[in-house]
């Protein structure tokens, strides 16, 4: 069986969603199917994302797409409202904290007066001023924090059924069948084949598989440089609640920490094998977790684990940063993938910006060229600093 369409997205997650949320949104007028195998989202990244939203990176155009998403999410539950029903994604503007010892001062100036550039209103924060912000933080190692209060966290899941019933409304074809094969012929896309047989057929195929891109993108000859990674998250109770509603701390090791509800989430970006694994365990809080974040935080010495899970970044092995745009020796193929997870922080600039290079042929809003695949065989690395 072949059906045609305008548009398929390979992915209905938050960056598939997105970009045809946002296409619509912007007045295309023709199809949009978007293919997702996962119709429960079980294994899907966005809903196993810790959820930060920041504007602290170290490149321009990371400050820029952050603070694009950051507005966006601020107005999504009534922009993103369906009929009567807003999009609510329990956005809590705490803020974001990056904790910094002895030596890390110069270099966090230099990030500081970027982000000023574009308007980000981060500040250095010596100790004391530290404490006014986590009143339990252990800051004798510390030197300085850079800090942005605008910044947060917000329920990922949320964020990502948003989009979905919003493009549904809109005229967004959902298809919960799994892509086997991107075609192609004579240079240019033509389609997918369904691992159920069917075939569709498109002018434009959007690669936003998250972990799975690379696979799709092999299998045609045209390899991308990421892999699926294994991230864990943990979620404890503590005996002695803190003072104050946290930031999403950063402690100098990596390890990160935020409020959730009573309960408190951390993680680790872990050096692990690549590969698809979504056990978690225990021992990884017991073991490594825990005592880095008793030294940081007292309260944190009388914790109880209340479960956990694991989820897969789209880990971009070269830079680090997303890939986005046409594929330059296939016309009609678009790639968004390789986020190293800061899929769902950038998912509203990524919508616009491909939607307006699909629709008009150029970026307008923002200039998102820096993320272009063409970037690695032209050794114009984008290195992004601050990675968690």
């Amino acid at each position: 069986m072949v059906k045609k369409t305008h548009i398929i997205i390979i992915g209905g997650g938050v960056i598939g969603s997105s970009i045809a949320y946002n296409l619509l949104n912007d007045g295309f007028e023709g199809e949009i199917h978007l293919f997702e195998k996962d119709q429960l989202y079980e294994y899907a990244s966005t809903p196993r994302s810790a959820g930060g939203i920041r504007q602290l990176y170290t490149t321009a155009v990371n400050i820029q797409i952050s603070r694009y998403s950051l507005k966006k999410y601020m107005a999504f539950p009534e922009e993103m409202a369906v009929g009567e029903e807003k999009a609510e994604i329990d956005f809590k503007q705490y803020g974001y904290l990056f904790l910094a010892k002895q030596g890390s001062r110069r270099e966090l100036e230099a990030q500081l007066a970027l982000q000023h550039q574009y308007g980000v209103p981060s500040e250095l924060l010596a100790p004391e001023a530290l404490k006014a912000i986590v009143p339990e933080l252990t800051v004798d190692d510390l030197q300085v924090g850079l800090y942005c209060g605008e910044d947060g966290y917000l329920d990922p899941y949320s964020v990502m059924q948003g989009y979905i019933r919003k493009t549904k409304q809109l005229g967004g074809n959902y298809v919960y069948e799994e892509v086997a094969e991107i075609l192609q012929e004579k240079g240019k896309v033509t389609g997918v084949h369904l691992q159920n047989g069917e075939i569709y057929q498109a002018p434009i195929v959007i690669n936003a598989a998250g972990p799975w891109a690379p696979a799709l993108s092999e299998k045609i000859g045209l390899p991308i440089p990421v892999v699926p990674l294994k991230r864990q998250i943990i979620q404890f109770d503590i005996a002695e609640p803190l003072k104050n509603p946290l930031p999403l701390t950063i402690d100098p090791t990596g390890v990160y920490f935020r409020h959730e509800g009573e309960s408190i989430l951390t993680g680790f970006s872990e050096n692990v094998a690549p590969g698809f694994d979504f056990t978690w365990k225990r021992s990884y809080f017991t073991d490594f977790l825990w005592p880095i974040l008793a030294h940081r935080v007292p309260n944190f010495e009388r914790a109880k684990v209340r479960g956990g899970w694991a989820g897969m970044y789209s880990h971009n092995i070269l830079d680090q940063n997303a890939i986005i745009g046409e594929h330059p020796e296939l016309t009609g193929y678009y790639i968004a993938s390789g986020f190293s997870g800061h899929g769902m922080q950038q998912a509203p600039a990524v919508g616009k910006g491909l939607s307006e290079l699909i629709q008009t042929g150029r970026y307008e809003t923002l200039d998102l060229s820096p993320l272009r695949f063409e970037r690695f065989a032209e050794k114009d690395l984008l290195i992004e600093k601050a990675i968690i």
